[in-house]
């Protein structure tokens, strides 16, 4: 295959899985129903925690610097916080708890009941994600999960899980940052009115 046959297969690769989500009226609504649940958060006063590993990890630092800085328009910043920038943080807990608790501990320091964490794990079985979905369940924060199709632990830990129709980790990390927009976008237009 030449370079250029491969660029496209990744392209179409990537628009295929899109179009399966856009003709899946249930992920629509689950991602409505995801968008539904920040906003009510943030109605309340509430905030977002991100977390994921490697590219994911860069996703989840990706949607909260949309949130909390801007996404279409200037408003003011929505609180959200990734649990994978604080390099003294990460290495406090994985020195002294192992890096399973990298999540939870900071879960249980960050977060309040009202919270909702989103969790970001290709493959849906990452066990610091695992972890940290279990400690907001015992204080109470709500969860949405990004992941991909195939069966996976956080099938059953996540209010709402966000499952990506392909098994191709790039697809579905695609995918994920596609979904992190349309979650700013909602929650920026149902909290703010855009400046004309």
């Amino acid at each position: 295959m030449n370079k250029i046959e491969t660029i496209k297969q990744h392209i179409q690769e990537s628009v295929q899985t899109k179009e399966l989500i856009l003709s899946n009226d249930k992920m629509l609504n689950d991602i409505h129903s995801a968008a539904q649940m920040l906003i009510d958060a943030y109605k309340k006063g509430n905030k977002t925690l991100l977390a994921g590993n490697g590219g994911s990890a860069a996703d989840a630092q990706h949607i909260a610097g949309e949130f909390v800085s801007r996404f279409y328009f200037d408003r003011p910043g929505i609180p959200s916080i990734a649990l994978t920038t604080d390099t003294s943080i990460l290495t406090a807990i994985g020195n002294d708890y192992g890096f399973e608790r990298l999540f939870a501990r900071q879960v249980e320091a960050q977060g309040v009941a009202g919270d909702v964490f989103i969790g970001i794990s290709t493959s849906g079985n990452s066990k610091n994600i695992i972890t940290a979905l279990q400690a907001c369940k015992a204080k109470g924060i709500k969860t949405i999960g990004l992941t991909g199709k195939k069966e996976c632990a956080m099938d059953t830990l996540c209010d709402i899980v966000l499952k990506v129709p392909s098994s191709n980790t790039p697809c579905i990390q695609e995918s994920h940052i596609m979904i992190g927009h349309i979650l700013c976008r909602l929650v920026e237009e149902a909290l703010f009115e855009p400046k004309k």
